[in-house]
């Protein structure tokens, strides 16, 4: 949620942040983007598995939690996403966030709402059991993918989310929960926002119990949100890959939410992955935003952090992690869920071959899930022997 509510292939160089990449002129980065037969082929070959949806906060917030009042099986032009348009979009697999407000720490509900957001996510799974299907691990995401449907997990925005309490996580991940990011737009009394003031220098020694359990019980640890201290310290904890399940490259925009280049080198060493985030606000190279705050950039500017984050990180390191329904602006051919082959068919045309947009599309994120499982049943069974 960030409106904050208020190569196998070739990687082509040359990227200058003023708005031109690979020699492009101003016109050529704004031509629509025509996805050919090959692209086409290549997209619905692969498996598109998206970090990050905010689908199930907006249901609550404009359809009164009801899918009778807001039924996403036709389309919904107040929306990002509707069945129709994620079918035509060719998504495979997706982390529904269960995104409850900051304030909620304040409030002492936070625990209570997550778990009213988690039974919107039940409710889609019942309402749609031809379009969703629950996943619990990488393999299941596999099969029912296979099935046809879209296989589906939930990702807990917020580490206030747990109320301070390790027992929390546990319960969380028991009703589906596959990833925790560790903070949202505030501070907590164990870790520093990204868009607060550091309380901490990054993480407390609690901080660094969270991410040890997190790693423990197989959820993947979420550095979208935090600070760069709490980035680092998070990565020299963690026994896991980690993810960041919606966030670009800071290097092109230099947003707080971004990751700097000083954290690709451990990313890359831990095998985590970055998966770009599609908020103009986020994009937009720093130059343009300077001159105009409201710029909402295009495809192209998108495409352009991918390229980057795989030049400079490795394509293995590379995801997508839209943000749709959790923004209120998108680049220009990216307005809603049914965009997502355009993707495909720059990143071919900018010298990705098959196996390295599949691998972007979905298959890093995925290899990330299945690796977590296997720290977490490494860590089971050495407790076990305890």
């Amino acid at each position: 949620m960030d409106c904050v509510r208020t190569v196998f292939g070739v990687v082509l160089s040359g990227f200058l942040l003023s708005g031109s990449v690979c020699g492009q002129t101003d016109g050529v980065r704004s031509r629509p983007v025509t996805v050919s037969e090959e692209a086409a082929e290549i997209h619905s070959s692969g498996m598109l598995f998206d970090g990050h949806n905010d689908l199930p906060w907006e249901i609550r917030d404009k359809g009164k939690s009801s899918f009778d009042q807001l039924d996403i099986g036709r389309e919904q032009l107040s929306l990002h996403t509707d069945i129709p348009r994620l079918r035509r979009g060719g998504l495979k697999a997706q982390f529904w966030s269960v995104y409850v407000p900051a304030e909620t720490a304040e409030t002492g509900d936070a625990l209570l709402q997550t778990m009213q957001q988690i039974d919107i996510v039940r409710a889609m799974l019942r309402r749609y059991p031809e379009t969703f299907e629950q996943a619990s691990t990488a393999a299941d995401v596999e099969r029912i993918v296979k099935a046809g449907r879209v296989a589906s997990m939930m990702g807990v925005e917020g580490g206030y989310s747990i109320e301070e309490d390790l027992a929390n996580l546990e319960r969380l991940y028991a009703a589906g929960c596959r990833y925790m990011t560790l903070t949202h737009s505030k501070s907590l009394s164990w870790a520093d926002s990204a868009t607060d003031k550091p309380r901490h220098g990054g993480l407390t020694d609690f901080g660094r119990e969270v991410v040890r359990e997190m790693n423990r019980l197989g959820m993947l640890v979420d550095l979208s949100h935090v600070s760069v201290e709490t980035m680092k310290q998070a990565l020299a904890v963690t026994k896991a890959p980690v993810i960041f399940s919606h966030s670009s490259a800071r290097a092109i925009c230099d947003h707080p939410r971004n990751v700097p280049d000083d954290v690709l080198p451990l990313v890359r060493e831990n095998g985590g992955v970055i998966m770009v985030n599609f908020y103009s606000s986020f994009i937009v190279p720093t130059a343009q935003l300077k001159q105009n705050r409201e710029a909402a950039g295009t495809i192209y500017d998108v495409v352009d952090h991918i390229d980057y984050l795989a030049k400079h990180c490795g394509v293995k390191h590379v995801g997508i992690g839209s943000d749709y329904d959790g923004v209120p602006r998108l680049p220009d051919q990216l307005e809603s869920v049914a965009a997502y082959p355009r993707i495909t068919q720059l990143l071919l045309e900018r010298g990705y071959d098959r196996a390295a947009i599949h691998a972007i599309l979905g298959g890093n994120v995925l290899r990330v899930l299945r690796e977590a499982e296997s720290v977490s049943a490494t860590l089971q069974a050495a407790a076990g022997k305890q």
